[in-house]
C-alpha cells in the first residue's frame, strides 16, 4: 500500500514559533487513531525549536507526517500556499487537501469530517468550517474576539456579496482541482487570504459558484491564547479588504446576497 492509498486527506499546518504551543500528545493520539490523515507541517522560519519538534513527530509517523522548512518567515498566507503547492506537486494523486491551525482549535477529527462531507456530494469543491454556537456544540471563544469577528464577518460578506457566517475559521478543505487554482498565485494579505480564496472562486463564475461550496458548523472549537495576529492589524485589515475588492472587480458586479 503506497502513501497515496493510505492517506486520503492531507492537512497543511503552518507553524511559526510553536515550540511550546504545539500539543504533540494530541497530534500523536489523532494520528494513531486515524491512519487516513496526512499532515504537512510548514515551518515558517521559526526562531525557536519548532523545526526540531516537527521533525521528531515526522520520525514517529513517517507515513503520515512530513515537514516543509521555509528558511525565513513568510507569514501565514504564504506558508499555507507554499505547503499546498508543494504537496500537490509531490503527491499528484491527492484528491482532497486542506489546512488547519497549529493549535488544533479545530481538531484533526473535525477537519476529517469536512472532507467526509465533501465526498458525500460530487458538486462540492470547497468545505469550510464555521464557529456557529448551537445546541449540542462546544464553541469556546473569548467574547471580545467573537464581537470583533462578527464585525469583520459582516464586512466580508458585504464585499463578497455572499451570505457566509464565518470566512476566517482556520479549517478548510478543497478538491485538488480547486486547490491548484486557488493557491497558484501569492495572496494580497498575510492574514485575510481566506477572503481572497472566496474572491478568486467568485471571480470565475464560469468555473465555480456558491453551489460548489458549503459552510459546515463545527461541533467543537476551542480558542487558544498565543495568536500571532497583533491587535494593531485590525486597522490594516480594512486596507487589505479594500485591496482585495479592487483586485477582483467581478465582485462588484455580483448580484446582492439572497
Amino acid at each position: 500500500m503506497n502513501q497515496e492509498q493510505l492517506n486520503d486527506i492531507t492537512f497543511v499546518i503552518p507553524c511559526y514559533n510553536e515550540e511550546f504551543r504545539l500539543d504533540v500528545d494530541n497530534y500523536k493520539t489523532s494520528l494513531t487513531n486515524n491512519a487516513s490523515i496526512f499532515i504537512l507541517f510548514v515551518n515558517d522560519g521559526s526562531s525557536d525549536n519548532t523545526l526540531h519538534v516537527l521533525e521528531d513527530l515526522a520520525k514517529l509517523f513517517p507515513r503520515q507526517v512530513a515537514v516543509l522548512n521555509l528558511k525565513s518567515n513568510k507569514g501565514k498566507a504564504e506558508a499555507v500556499r507554499s505547503g499546498v503547492m508543494h504537496h500537490l506537486s509531490t503527491h499528484p494523486t491527492v484528491s482532497i487537501i486542506g489546512y488547519l491551525d497549529a493549535d488544533l482549535a479545530t481538531s484533526l477529527e473535525e477537519g476529517y469530517s469536512l472532507s467526509s462531507v465533501m465526498r458525500e456530494k460530487e458538486s462540492l469543491k470547497f468545505v469550510f468550517a464555521s464557529r456557529i454556537s448551537k445546541v449540542g456544540s462546544t464553541i469556546s471563544r473569548k467574547t471580545y474576539r467573537h464581537l470583533i469577528g462578527r464585525v469583520i464577518a459582516t464586512l466580508i460578506s458585504n464585499i463578497l456579496k455572499l451570505r457566509v457566517y464565518d470566512t476566517q475559521c482556520g479549517a478548510k478543505v478543497f478538491s485538488k482541482e480547486l486547490a491548484e487554482f486557488a493557491f497558484e498565485k501569492p495572496f494580497i494579505s498575510k492574514w485575510l487570504f481566506d477572503v481572497e480564496i472566496f474572491a478568486r472562486m467568485l471571480s470565475k463564475p464560469e468555473l465555480y459558484s456558491e453551489n460548489n461550496m458549503l459552510e459546515y458548523p463545527l461541533d467543537k472549537w476551542i480558542d487558544h491564547d498565543g495568536s500571532k495576529v497583533k491587535w494593531t492589524y485590525f486597522f490594516k485589515l480594512f486596507i487589505d479588504l479594500y485591496r482585495i475588492k479592487l483586485k477582483y472587480p467581478k465582485l462588484r458586479s455580483r448580484k446582492e446576497m439572497l
